[in-house]
């Protein structure tokens, strides 16, 4: 497996390189936006780039695609009775932040605040468990803003994690951390990778479809 990145039009791609015993090279999105190119062995990395370049229009369009499932635009009411998600349910605004008196510029960065060091408090806590039942460390965990990911992990060892996870129920949010931290042993999505994922969470199928359906809806 080998990590690459290429700029087109004006955007990096990044993406893994799975090679086997195999035909033809194929290029696969997944509904994270984990982009991996299977390439027959001994495929050079111009020919590998080049297809990418090829088919770089298409990727841009499905990776916008799964940005804006995620971004969907959605009436928000951001006052006390405004309603928004946590962990999976949905809670009046004003069981989230303080509202006292603040226009709605303030609310809207109060509340993504109030998401980040939710974020950041539950992957902290919940990576712990996984990284001992998968004996991995990370380089470092960090929780960024992210229109095309909810999850990534870097040649580095590095985990990124999308703070709009915080919307999401506890049992996702540890599917996108056993997600990740498996990449630390397999940076591709081969046969290996979705067995040790399956190790841990069996049923990570439904976890991955309740992020297709619903990821439109955790959004500010």
């Amino acid at each position: 497996m080998v990590f690459m990145k290429i700029e087109f039009e004006n955007q990096t791609i990044e993406f893994n390189v799975e090679y086997g015993n195999r035909g033809k090279l194929s290029i696969q999105i997944d509904s994270l936006g984990f982009i991996t190119v299977k390439a027959p062995n001994a495929t050079s990395d111009a020919i590998i780039i080049r297809a990418v370049e090829h088919h770089g229009k298409r990727i841009l369009e499905k990776l916008n695609v799964l940005a804006e499932a995620r971004n969907k635009p959605k009436t928000r009411e951001y006052q006390d009775q405004g309603k928004f998600l946590h962990l999976g349910k949905e809670y009046f605004l004003h069981e989230l932040i303080d509202t006292g008196e603040l226009d709605e510029e303030e609310l809207k960065k109060n509340l993504k605040k109030f998401y980040f060091t939710s974020c950041k408090k539950i992957i902290g806590e919940r990576i712990k468990i996984y990284q001992n039942q998968l004996k991995v460390k990370p380089k470092s965990i960090e929780v960024e803003e992210s229109t095309t990911k909810w999850g990534s992990c870097s040649s580095s060892k590095k985990l990124t994690f999308n703070y709009r996870l915080a919307m999401a129920p506890i049992e996702v949010i540890d599917y996108v951390i056993i997600h990740e931290l498996c990449h630390l042993h397999h940076m591709n999505h081969d046969r290996s990778f979705w067995r040790r994922v399956g190790s841990i969470m069996p049923d990570y199928k439904e976890k991955e479809e309740y992020l297709a359906r619903h990821g439109h809806a955790m959004t500010l």
